[in-house]
């Protein structure tokens, strides 16, 4: 098999993983598409440093610091994205929604996408190391050593963060969900 289709086998069914992360980094989905992109162009060159059988969090790694590059330019350039308009572009996607059964009423519909509309909310006011964290862990499925691979940092590390954030990230979904009954009032 020559290098180019052994990289697209091992590396194309990680373009969602990557994407997530890139996106759920900089809170833009063209920045995002761009990061992986580049990602993926600086992964094919440096393939053949890649060791072991699961790419995906070396792949994701290469994301990782493209993203955080990324965010350290815009952070200079005080080119700054309102979180509004951030995530108004996330829950205004009319993305559908999945569901185990086919007979969700129009309410239950309405319910589910508020409800993720606050979780994306509260999940884009953490700070950077803790959202990825979370997000690899939650989202993507990653093991606390594929994610402390990817993230460059201890294992303890990794659990600290998931710990810290997923707490940060039920104290303001509390704040939100409480806003949301006082101002259904």
């Amino acid at each position: 098999m020559n290098r180019l289709a052994e990289f697209e086998e091992r590396a194309l069914p990680c373009l969602d993983a990557a994407h997530n992360l890139a996106f759920w980094l900089v809170r833009s989905r063209p920045d995002a598409e761009d990061i992986v992109q580049d990602a993926f162009l600086r992964a094919f060159k440096a393939f053949d440093a890649c060791t072991g059988e699961d790419i995906k969090p070396w792949l994701l790694a290469i994301v990782r610091n493209l993203a955080y590059r990324w965010l350290a330019a815009r952070k200079k350039a005080a080119n700054v994205i309102s979180l509004e308009e951030a995530v108004s572009a996330r829950t205004g996607s009319g993305e559908g929604i999945e569901l185990a059964t086919q007979e969700a009423s129009a309410e239950d519909l309405l319910i589910g996408q508020a409800e993720r509309a606050l979780v994306a909310a509260a999940l884009s006011e953490l700070p950077p190391p803790f959202r990825e964290a979370i997000m690899l862990r939650e989202i993507e499925g990653l093991s606390y050593r594929d994610i402390a691979n990817v993230a460059g940092v201890p294992v303890g590390t990794v659990m600290s963060r998931l710990s810290r954030g997923r707490a940060q990230l039920k104290a303001r979904l509390t704040e939100l969900f409480e806003k949301e009954d006082r101002d259904a009032v």
